[in-house]
């Protein structure tokens, strides 16, 4: 198994060469020291680090804080903070750059290596949460129906590319309305709005499934017939935070339906015809055959 690579950041030589021993003790590779925040931005890119160890408060115009920031942009490299003391304001600064952990000074091998664990653990399940919500991004924007998510009162939170262009709405300027704004779903037969039962789905927690045909008229005027399935969305405690709302175009369903009726009103007709036809015909009643006007 492959030891984590640890980039030291630390302007004092003697700590860093004590934090460096105390690396090599719990099995760790020290992959580079830097002694300022220029210099750490350079080596970050060379050495690769799993983890970079950054004292706050360095020589020079740039702070630690500003150099994990900087690195944040550009590296998915998670950064503990090395401090001995640090004004509030200090830390608030840190807190945005979310580091993955803060050790004091003076520290301990113990503290250094349980920091450093739980932070490339965190790391490890932050990154693989993050390919499968791009996994996740990639099939809901590929599939041809509109899928739209709305939190617990009906405003809009997400929507894929065939929502967009099933309502004419785009992502930014759909989110945070209601979903009855987006989609103004009618009623087929009166053109009056349709129910939307948000507060059914999320009171009784349950999946919808609606077959009646509605329209939906977009932004640019025309009309798609639909039909949905909704369903209720469960955050880490299991309660119901949203609404997941999957669309479907049926104008092909409704035409193949019409078609179908059509057939079966010609063949109807047809048969009306045929059994008039069979009445007129000059039938043998001992064979079966038809007869000429002369009776043969």
């Amino acid at each position: 198994m492959r030891k984590p690579n640890i980039m030291v950041v630390e302007d004092e030589a003697v700590v860093a060469a004590d934090i460096q021993d105390c690396l090599k003790r719990l099995g760790y590779t020290v992959t580079g020291l830097a002694k300022s925040a220029d210099e750490a931005e350079r080596r970050v890119n060379e050495s690769q680090p799993d983890l970079i160890l950054m004292d706050i408060r360095l020589n020079g115009p740039t702070d630690g804080v500003e150099a994990a920031s900087r690195i944040r942009q550009h590296f998915d490299v998670p950064v503990v903070f090395l401090t001995a003391h640090a004004d509030e304001a200090t830390l608030h600064r840190a807190k945005l750059t979310a580091p993955f952990g803060y050790i004091l000074k003076p520290f301990d091998e113990r503290e250094i290596h349980t920091t450093i664990e739980v932070a490339l653990y965190r790391h490890a399940a932050e990154a693989k949460i993050k390919r499968l919500e791009a996994w996740l991004a990639a099939v809901l924007q590929s599939i041809g129906d509109a899928v739209v998510a709305t939190d617990q009162w009906g405003l809009i939170t997400f929507l894929n590319a065939s929502a967009a262009t099933f309502s004419g709405w785009t992502l930014s300027d759909a989110i945070g309305k209601p979903l009855t704004d987006v989609f103004p779903l009618l009623d087929e037969v009166s053109r009056t709005p349709a129910d939307v039962p948000i507060a059914k789905i999320i009171q009784e927690e349950t999946i919808l499934n609606w077959r009646t045909p509605l329209l939906l008229p977009s932004k640019q005027g025309s009309e798609i017939p639909v039909d949905y399935t909704a369903g209720p969305i469960r955050d880490a405690e299991k309660s119901v935070s949203g609404i997941v709302w999957v669309f479907r175009n049926i104008a092909e369903r409704k035409k193949a339906e019409e078609e179908r009726v059509r057939l079966i009103q010609e063949l109807q007709g047809a048969l009306a015809k045929v059994k008039t036809l069979s009445g007129l015909l000059p039938i043998c009643a001992s064979c079966k055959k038809i007869r000429d006007d002369q009776g043969y």
